[in-house]
């Protein structure tokens, strides 16, 4: 069921032609096997030449994928732009990694040979994305990801951070409703499917987008059926979701198996938008040691071990972990499970073996490994051209500094130097607005990127330019100041590791002058020590009441702080990167650049 095309222009054809780049591809340890093929898929033919098996009963079909992209089609910085390898005496080693015109290199030499290729991704292509695509609301990543021949992808959360409407556009084409045109040609939207079974409109109960889509060809078909997590109305702002409905996972894909599989469609795998959390953060760690579905945990275990047999491997996303595991599926059958990082830092390569004589995987036969894409080959000459149509359009805004550092600000751990100078940067720009104001928090999910000593283009080591800023928060979120008891202030930390963050914490970004001890040896609630809240030095009184700042997907109760939507006597500011952009101009100079945060706020038991 491909996407239709928009009536006022023609659809590209598809994968005619193949570019294919010079450079071999960097292979990687990896692969997993669970058994080998039947005898008679083996005899007399050679797996991986001219496209694997293809001349009797078992044909190879190669999926490569990849998730989590979030527009970012110039390399990125910093650790955002590294992998994880471990080596072969157990030392790690980390690998510069990803930029699209890498990306494209890198598939385009591992379709090569293989008649019998698929490329699909587990959504989040979109939003949250740096400037160079960010800017023309994501216009850039599009057009990339067409010319990369993607074929079909999932929606994740993200993919709805403008709404139905903006998501709508994406995939049909038409210039923004409110920016126009950004050059001479109507945008053309998505020449690849957005799957959205599991997103219905709530007037009529239809999903907003098509539930699946069959690859086919030469008698060989392959059904793919996309979900976003049930859970995106809790990270998404209320505007993105307004009108939609969110459906179980699991019950999501068992329903349109059973309809592919009427439809004569026996080859299915889920392009989930939901992921977990590998034992290691090496790329190439080995998930089934020791056995299947050890070396993960978190929400994507549960969904492979209840979604349907008839599916036979899954393609995940959304935690920006790496892993290839089996994790068995509800008849105890090991079922292929991968995720490929974040940022187009890696992608996977999977082998399905179609069996023709009953149109299904033969599921013991599923090999897959992750692969980095390194930055030691050719760039797409195509991709290039790209990003310098759009990097000249974007270039009299992305260059402006609006600061400087002494050195690397990074976004990692549970309080992080960054989160630190973005939330100081929100009480200061609070206080301006209102001189009343206490304190500020800030969700560890709203920080995209570090920020890098190590100048991104011709600025100069040490200046942050807006478009580096804009990567770091891309939301436009505006900044609001709400009025809270001490009671539920303290309540708003609690909920950081209760409710639905107790299984996998969410730790705000605290302003400076708030205190308190994180105690991990306990359980739920009773990690944040209450005795231990400080503003100022005093304890907080739970009968006062504080003036706090927070962006306004916060100040609305995203990310499982409900409390935080509670507050009274609101003012909305302006967006977030302004307060940042503020922050740094007035605090920091070439000559006096701002240093690290100490991200010594919160401490940590444990």
């Amino acid at each position: 069921m491909p996407a239709t095309a928009p009536s006022h222009h023609p659809r590209r054809r598809r994968r005619t032609t193949r570019l294919l780049a010079a450079a071999a591809t960097v292979v990687t340890a990896g692969a997993l096997a669970a058994a080998a093929l039947p005898a008679s898929a083996n005899a007399g033919e050679s797996h991986r030449g001219h496209g694997g098996h293809g001349h009797g009963r078992y044909q190879d079909v190669q999926l490569l994928s990849f998730n989590d992209l979030h527009g970012n089609l110039e390399p990125p910085t910093g650790s955002s732009g590294r992998v994880t390898e471990v080596q072969p005496d157990g030392t790690m080693k980390t690998i510069d990694a990803g930029g699209i015109e890498y990306l494209a290199t890198h598939l385009r030499e591992a379709r090569k040979g293989n008649r019998y290729s698929i490329t699909a991704a587990g959504g989040d292509m979109v939003g949250a994305s740096p400037l160079l695509s960010g800017l023309f609301h994501d216009e850039p990543t599009i057009e990339a990801l067409n010319k990369l021949d993607l074929d079909v992808t999932s929606v994740g959360n993200h993919e709805f951070d403008e709404g139905a409407k903006e998501l709508a556009r994406l995939q049909n084409g038409g210039c923004h409703p409110t920016e126009g045109c950004y050059t001479d040609e109507e945008f053309e939207g998505a020449d690849f499917p957005y799957l959205a079974a599991n997103v219905l409109d709530e007037k009529t109960g239809k999903p907003i987008l098509k539930p699946y889509w069959v690859w086919k060809q030469k008698g060989v078909k392959v059904g793919f059926i996309g979900v976003t997590l049930e859970g995106t109305p809790d990270i998404v702002s209320a505007e993105g979701v307004k009108g939609l409905a969110f459906k179980d996972e699991v019950e999501t894909i068992n329903k349109y198996a059973k309809e592919l599989q009427r439809q004569g469609v026996k080859s299915i795998v889920a392009l989930v938008h939901e992921g977990g959390f590998p034992a290691s953060s090496s790329y190439n760690y080995d998930c089934d040691s020791p056995g299947a579905g050890d070396g993960i945990s978190g929400p994507i275990a549960d969904i492979a071990k209840n979604v349907t047999p008839q599916v036979d491997a899954l393609v995940t996303g959304h935690t920006h972990a790496a892993y290839v595991c089996t994790i068995p599926d509800p008849a105890g059958k090991p079922r292929m499970v991968t995720s490929a990082s974040s940022f187009g830092r890696l992608y996977t390569d999977t082998t399905l073996t179609y069996d023709r004589a009953t149109g299904d995987i033969a599921r013991t036969a599923v090999k897959s490994a992750n692969h980095v894409v390194t930055r030691d080959v050719p760039k797409a000459p195509d991709m290039t051209r790209l990003i310098d149509r759009w990097s000249t359009l974007a270039a009299p805004i992305g260059n402006r500094a609006i600061g400087y550092i002494s050195s690397d600000i990074d976004r990692g751990g549970t309080e992080s130097p960054l989160g630190d100078l973005i939330v100081d940067a929100q009480l200061a720009y609070g206080k301006t607005q209102d001189p009343e104001t206490d304190l500020a928090l800030m969700n560890p999910g709203g920080i995209r990127a570090p920020l890098t000593y190590a100048a991104s283009g011709g600025e100069g080591d040490g200046v942050v330019t807006y478009a580096e800023g804009f990567t770091v928060q891309p939301f436009a979120n505006t900044v609001n100041l709400k009025d809270y008891t001490g009671a539920q202030l303290i309540q708003v930390l609690k909920e950081q590791v209760s409710g639905p963050n107790e299984a996998a914490p969410k730790i705000l970004q605290i302003s400076s002058g708030l205190t308190y001890t994180l105690d991990l040896t306990k359980t739920g609630a009773d990690r944040v020590v209450t005795d231990s809240i400080r503003l100022d030095g005093a304890p907080i009184d739970e009968n006062a009441t504080y003036r706090v700042a927070s962006n306004s997907f916060l100040a609305g109760g995203g990310d499982g702080f409900p409390t935080l939507n509670e507050g009274t006597n609101e003012l909305v500011g302006a967006d977030d990167l302004t307060a940042l952009e503020q922050y740094l101009t007035a605090n920091s100079s070439a000559a006096d650049p701002i240093e690290p945060p100490a991200a010594d706020r919160i401490t940590i038991v444990q």
